[in-house]
């Protein structure tokens, strides 16, 4: 888990404080393991969080739902990652948390997280990593929603999950199916379309050979295909990493960079 791979666009100085912080983590949350169903509320909404969580199995959503019903996915949590950490810094959640899948979680109260943060940088700087990630990830999605095609939003997301789950150790480097534990109405929730709209869009990368989901397995069948719909909606990061976009897609990016590095 704490290998520099999971640390996209890490400064290379910062890596081993990193590590260490990670380790730390280790130590402050050790034991603290939970299993929560498929469709556990681990924060509610508007309420006075008080609990910093690392996700260690399964898949946790971050939602907003308004007052007429409408819901909107924000972010999707995998392995490894921590969620809640504002409830260092703030005193109520205005978003729900929920298990998308059963879960494993490591839990930790604020105050003691916060006294480890107080004494420990390294600590400090892995929590603080998990802030500029999740902001990395609202950006690209703030530009999809905004932006990006139905079709460029779906296989973006494809993506983005594969990439993820080989870098958290739960896929191995080359797959190229996995288990997606969310219906298609809260993948219209996440996209910003309806139900319908989804059904359709996977209908025809189905039928183009791109992309089967059959109950909740995704099966990619064409990994470069589904990388150029997606690549308006890709960052840096993702364009030059194999784990997303596939070792050929990932060479081509490494030496469209090498030629920008090298007229600057």
């Amino acid at each position: 888990m704490s290998d520099s791979a999971r640390y996209l666009l890490h400064r290379p100085e910062i890596l081993e404080a990193l590590r260490r912080g990670e380790a730390a983590l280790d130590r402050v949350m050790g034991g603290s393991g939970r299993l929560y169903p498929a469709g556990r509320l681990l924060v509610e909404p508007d309420s006075p969080n008080t609990t910093i969580f690392r996700l260690r199995k399964g898949w946790v959503g971050r939602l907003r739902t308004l007052e007429d019903g409408r819901s909107q996915f924000i972010l999707i949590f995998l392995p490894g990652d921590l969620f809640a950490v504002k409830s260092l810094f703030v005193t109520h959640s205005p978003d729900a948390v929920q298990a998308l899948s059963e879960v494993l979680v490591e839990q930790v109260d604020h105050r003691t997280l916060r006294e480890a943060y107080e004494r420990d940088p390294d600590l400090a700087t892995r929590c603080m990593w998990q802030v500029i990630e999740e902001e990395r990830r609202l950006h690209n999605w703030v530009v999809g929603l905004g932006r990006g095609s139905a079709d460029e939003r779906l296989a973006m997301l494809l993506i983005d999950f594969r990439g993820r789950l080989i870098l958290a150790g739960v896929l191995p480097p080359d797959a190229l199916a996995y288990d997606l534990p969310m219906t298609q109405e809260q993948i219209g929730d996440h996209l910003g379309i309806s139900n319908v709209h989804v059904n359709r869009v996977l209908r025809a990368l189905r039928e183009d050979g791109v992309v089967t989901m059959r109950g909740r397995r995704v099966t990619i069948g064409d990994l470069d295909a589904l990388v150029r719909i997606a690549a308006p909606l890709l960052d840096i990061s993702e364009r030059g990493r194999r784990e997303f976009v596939g070792p050929s897609e990932a060479a081509a990016g490494a030496e469209e960079k090498g030629r920008d590095d090298a007229g600057r």
